[in-house]
């Protein structure tokens, strides 16, 4: 009878898996050109930051929205632009989180977005993606780029849109945005890691 469960349970998940990606690819070209909508409720953008040179503070923004304009055989044309509500910083810590939105850090009462606009984009051989563009903080403004990929797409049968998994790192200095409080104490490095599924509209 155990056995039985057991089996009825793999055999329902593997089912449910099916119905939500049953088209699953991971290939870059066989992904579904179009324009594209980030779902806020599978996105996460993290950063880490050294801590008295002993530690890394790891952190997360709640409140990300970006758009995709896609397609994968014209991926130079790729187009990609996020907006990040600077206050919904969150280190797991109150009193931090105040701290962060005070004028010496994000300044969030005058400059409540961050915001991220692509300019250009290269295919590596090893289909991995280079974004770069446009990162504006505190009313500063810096080139970057992103090392991303696409994970793959299928058509999810629950929100009934097909779906593409984008992942993302890069590295930035927080001093060239103008944050530059406690310097001996928190340190200028900051690695971003962005994680998001977008649904074509």
């Amino acid at each position: 009878m155990r056995f039985f469960l057991v089996a009825l349970m793999l055999l329902t998940s593997t089912g449910c898996t099916n119905l939500i990606r049953p088209n699953f690819t991971p290939e870059l070209i066989k992904l579904r050109a179009g324009d594209y909508q980030l779902d806020p409720m599978h996105s996460y953008l993290l950063f880490k930051i050294e801590h008295l040179g002993l530690s890394k503070i790891v952190g997360r923004f709640n409140t990300v929205n970006a758009t995709l304009d896609f397609d994968p055989k014209q991926i130079q044309k790729m187009q990609l632009n996020a907006i990040v509500s600077a206050d919904s910083i969150d280190v797991n810590n109150t009193d931090l989180e105040s701290t962060l939105q005070e004028p010496d850090w994000f300044d969030t009462a005058r400059f409540p977005q961050i915001t991220f606009n692509s300019e250009s984009v290269k295919l590596t051989a090893t289909e991995d993606l280079e974004i770069t563009g446009t990162l504006s903080m505190r009313g500063i403004s810096k080139v970057i780029t992103l090392q991303a990929k696409f994970n793959g797409g299928a058509d999810n049968l629950i929100t009934r849109k097909y779906t593409i998994g984008f992942s993302a790192t890069a590295t930035i200095k927080r001093s060239d945005f103008g944050i530059d409080a406690f310097s001996a104490l928190v340190g200028d490095t900051v690695e971003l890691e962005a994680h998001g599924e977008f649904l074509k509209q």
